[in-house]
């Protein structure tokens, strides 16, 4: 039995005008299952139908076609034990402005029928480092302190299934890594994780398997050994204080002073410093490296051209 299941599924939104020639299609028959005990990456460009895929099984919205299902349970038949074995981090930060941290997971413990609960309430507030926090209001937090909380009320009826849509954007390196120890070490216990990032160094060093979505299809699904295995070659990377001039600019990518080349030989790596040379362009921090899960989501979305029907995503 798979931990998440996703058969089929699409998601259409009507146009403004309601024209079913303009409707959006934020999702496109979309299958992938994740097993019990994965920690599972899904991927995609703003827009790709991440979020979109999450709010369907979350429940919060119905699929147009398809199956969603949380260890057996449908999301939408058997609504109730599929929410009871799933517990979500949102982008947004949501809170509840009257209750101070303690009362909010006390809550949100009593809305899954959890009583007693206050010892793993409290491992949850010293795991996420929220113990002095704990009589705090919610509204007298700052912004990397609600997205701890937010984490705390997924976990706190201690769902077999944890779902973290971009759980770290925007927040400090402290809390990064406080988060990932402690989802980590639920993930080693036996947790399912799904994790929807844009720091694609978490989701290269956290999941085992990766699927990438674009335009709401699944355009990359494997292991991320295997999908790094078939990265092209080794990256040129340096750095420059000065324009590149545009010659230069085809193939590369550039990113503040840091300028990357496919290397996929040794022949490519000279003709590109040649270049640079004969462009009179002072080279600094000169390296070679493999390529990495950036590498590979850039190489997999520039591979897939955008679908010529004359349908189009919504944000997500």
């Amino acid at each position: 039995m798979s931990a998440i299941s996703f058969q089929s599924v699409s998601k259409a939104y009507p146009s403004p005008r309601g024209s079913q020639s303009d409707t959006f299609l934020a999702l496109d028959r979309v299958s992938l299952d994740i097993e019990p005990g994965e920690f599972f990456g899904l991927l995609g460009p703003n827009g790709a139908g991440k979020t979109t895929l999450i709010t369907i099984l979350a429940g919060l919205a119905r699929a147009t076609s398809g199956r969603v299902s949380v260890l057996g349970s449908d999301v939408q038949t058997d609504y109730a034990a599929a929410r009871r074995k799933l517990g979500v981090v949102p982008q947004e930060l949501v809170f509840d402005p009257f209750f101070n941290v303690r009362e909010a997971l006390r809550f949100q413990s009593g809305y899954f029928g959890v009583k007693h609960n206050d010892a793993w309430i409290d491992e949850l507030l010293e795991s996420l480092g929220l113990t002095d926090k704990a009589h705090v209001n919610m509204r007298a937090l700052s912004g990397g302190m609600k997205r701890r909380v937010l984490v705390g009320l997924a976990l706190v009826h201690k769902p077999p299934v944890i779902v973290l849509d971009e759980p770290t954007a925007g927040v400090d390196v402290e809390l990064r890594q406080t988060l990932w120890a402690f989802i980590a070490k639920l993930n080693q216990q036996g947790s399912t994780v799904l994790l929807t990032t844009h720091y694609l160094e978490e989701a290269e060093a956290l999941c085992g398997r990766i699927a990438m979505l674009k335009q709401g299809r699944v355009v990359a699904l494997d292991t991320t050994s295997a999908l790094l295995k078939a990265a092209s070659g080794n990256v040129l990377q340096f750095k420059i204080d000065s324009e590149l001039p545009p010659s230069l600019k085809v193939g590369a990518r550039i990113t503040g002073r840091v300028v990357q080349y496919p290397a996929t030989d040794a022949l490519a790596i000279e003709r590109y410093l040649a270049a640079a040379r004969e462009a009179g362009l002072m080279l600094q921090d000169i390296e070679i490296r493999r390529a990495d899960l950036e590498d590979v989501f850039l190489e997999v979305m520039k591979r897939h051209a955008p679908a010529e029907s004359p349908t189009a995503e919504v944000n997500a």
